[in-house]
């Protein structure tokens, strides 16, 4: 890893920021555990953006639906064209692992899309259109849906889509011919919970859903039944917070180290960071430490690709802080002066091809 150059894509909002760059691009100083920034894009409310699983692709959210970019040799990004969502902006999006749909999850008017996606990365027509229904429990979420993550089970099967307004997970099949989606199954949260984000384990064997309003992860077992159905078993629930912890408090990111072996979340409120080991066998996490981040609405966080460093976008402090971890040791430490980045939402960290 000592020779390998990383850039980071880290996506904020622009409106009542006064900035019209959505998309900030840093080169990744992995000895030092830093930032510097290398170049911005211009495009609106860029609340996130997710990359290809060929890599040659970055797609975002923006006000006019979503934007899709060519990744450049030195990780700048070239506009390739934008397409419309025909409803409200999303919130998260993310492709199906031969790069030929995107989906697109609507918070606002619990929507989700799918897109066909181009050879040559170019976002196409809209081939599904869903709209989630029913009553949640909580007067502020307005008894209404909201879609807040998409994401696809590794061998390509069934969407996901976390609805943290119903508090469940809809599991959709996908037909790669026209690229429709038919509802499968639901995975169902405790009341109140609202599952917010997913990932899958590297072998695709185990699920996480963090879960914004009581503060813990749950985690599944992933398979399919004789039918070719998706069978998920809650092996554990494990708090993102303290014991001590104060009340108020949402849990926001999800984010798996580049090497699956760690799974990081974060504490709005609490503003927190809290760090879990991953038994790869099991699937189960260990948490090693939950520590404050120096900042305000922690939105995500992630590792460092060498798990040796941290970073945490503070969404209401308008930056983000850097850590140096030890993960025997089960301490951060703060590494130099924060960056200013606007209203910060999301980073992913990118492995130029040397």
């Amino acid at each position: 890893m000592e020779n390998e150059k990383y850039v980071a894509y880290v996506s904020t909002y622009t409106s009542g920021n006064k900035t019209k760059f959505g998309i900030r691009i840093y080169d990744v100083d992995m000895e030092r555990g830093r930032f510097t920034q290398k170049d911005q894009v211009e495009i609106t409310n860029s609340s996130y953006v997710s990359i290809s699983h060929n890599r040659k692709y970055l797609f975002s959210i923006t006000d006019f639906g979503v934007e899709s970019y060519k990744i450049l040799g030195d990780g700048s990004l070239k506009t390739i064209n934008h397409a419309s969502i025909n409803g409200m902006r999303g919130c998260y999006l993310s492709t199906d692992y031969e790069d030929r749909f995107l989906f697109v999850a609507g918070y606002h008017d619990a929507k989700l899309t799918v897109l066909r996606v181009g050879e040559d990365g170019s976002i196409g027509e809209i081939t599904d259109e869903i709209f989630h229904k029913g009553l949640g429990s909580i007067a502020e979420r307005n008894f209404r849906p909201h879609i807040n993550c998409v994401k696809m089970t590794r061998d390509n099967r069934f969407l996901c889509a976390a609805d943290l307004g119903m508090d469940h997970v809809v599991i959709y099949e996908l037909n790669h011919m026209n690229g429709r989606l038919r509802q499968v199954d639901f995975i169902r949260s405790e009341q109140e919970s609202a599952p917010r984000h997913l990932k899958f384990s590297r072998d695709g064997r185990f699920l996480y859903i963090v879960h914004e309003l009581k503060n813990y992860i749950d985690v599944y077992t992933y398979d399919t039944d004789e039918h070719n159905m998706p069978v998920f078993e809650k092996i554990q629930n494990i708090t993102t917070l303290n014991d001590y912890h104060t009340s108020g408090s949402a849990a926001s990111a999800l984010n798996l180290s580049e090497d699956f072996r760690y799974l990081c979340s974060s504490n709005a409120g609490d503003n927190s960071v809290v760090l879990y080991s991953i038994d790869e066998d099991t699937g189960l996490l260990s948490k090693l430490l939950c520590l404050p981040v120096s900042g305000d609405y922690p939105k995500d966080a992630a590792l460092f690709p060498d798990n040796r460093h941290l970073v945490s976008l503070n969404h209401e402090t308008d930056t983000m802080t850097f850590f140096s971890v030890d993960m025997e040791k089960g301490t951060i430490v703060m590494n130099g002066p924060e960056m200013k980045v606007p209203s910060p939402n999301c980073i992913i960290f990118y492995r130029l091809n040397s």
